[in-house]
């Protein structure tokens, strides 16, 4: 059975619902804390939410979450949701930048003609080789420092972000960070 979240972060609170559907029910627009998966919330009557506010959606007793409609599709997402998802991520990556690191230190080859990290936004074949023989030598402490030590690369924390990004909405075939 997959693991669910407990908590989900609000992106955006469509209080009259969506615009234009006939269904007038509120609908909160949240991302799973852990997972990063996109979740359609049905709010519980009489209650407000602001962006990026932590709410319980566990199987607990839930005190602003009626239920979890389901995953969210990404052609729905509201604007304002796009941009909180940005902001989200952008604060996970920095928040969580070691395990991030740890991924360029660890990333390994997924089979004869692709890396890892040739899945990241910028990254070719030939960052791939630089990355490699800069880690033999001594391990990544941090984006600075990857970017430090290899030369040419691109921005190493926004590619991460993009990365995510592009794996919550565009759900490709290869995983890196979300499950």
């Amino acid at each position: 059975m997959a693991e669910k979240d407990d908590f989900a972060i609000v992106l955006d609170y469509l209080q009259n619902g969506y615009p234009l559907e006939r269904r007038m029910s509120p609908v909160v627009q949240a991302i799973g804390e852990k997972h990063l998966a996109l979740l359609e919330l049905v709010p519980t009557r009489g209650v407000s939410f602001s962006l990026q506010e932590k709410v319980y959606i566990g199987p607990q007793k839930r005190d602003k979450i009626y239920f979890i409609r389901g995953r969210l599709p990404k052609d729905k997402l509201t604007e304002t949701a796009k941009i909180q998802l940005q902001e989200f991520v952008s604060k996970i990556v920095a928040e969580q930048e070691k395990e991030f690191v740890d991924f360029f230190n660890s990333a390994q080859a997924i089979n004869t003609r692709l890396h890892q990290l040739e899945l990241l936004p910028g990254f070719g074949k030939k960052h791939t080789i630089e990355i490699v023989k800069a880690r033999e030598e001594k391990k990544f402490e941090s984006f600075h420092d990857l970017k430090e030590r290899v030369k040419s690369l691109p921005d190493p924390k926004k590619s991460v972000e993009k990365r995510i990004l592009e794996e919550i909405l565009d759900s490709p075939r290869q995983r890196l960070f979300v499950k």
